[in-house]
């Protein structure tokens, strides 16, 4: 499901709503979690999963083209962490 599909299926399940303002509060759901995130907060959905940025060191990789050495800087990246009803659904409990 792409944001689109998902904007859509909300606006058929609430015919009172316009598409426009669910486009808003689904687009504004999206923006508080990247700004928490880009903030190193923890964003909890009980129920769904958790989303937080995990922090990869500096290390030494190798090119796998020509095997040279090259020097791989540290970062941040986001994780997602299932929430038990999430993978309990999935496991068809």
């Amino acid at each position: 499901m792409i944001r689109s599909e998902l904007i859509q299926k909300i606006a058929e399940e609430n015919p009172h709503l316009y598409q426009r303002d669910v486009e808003r509060i689904v687009n504004t759901i999206f923006e508080e979690i990247i700004e928490a995130l880009a903030r190193g907060d923890r964003v909890e959905l009980r129920g769904f999963g958790a989303f937080s940025v995990k922090k990869r060191d500096a290390r030494t990789g190798r090119n796998p083209r020509t095997g040279e050495t090259v020097h791989v800087e540290e970062k941040h990246v986001p994780f997602f962490k299932t929430g038990k009803l999430l993978r309990d659904r999935l496991n068809g409990g």
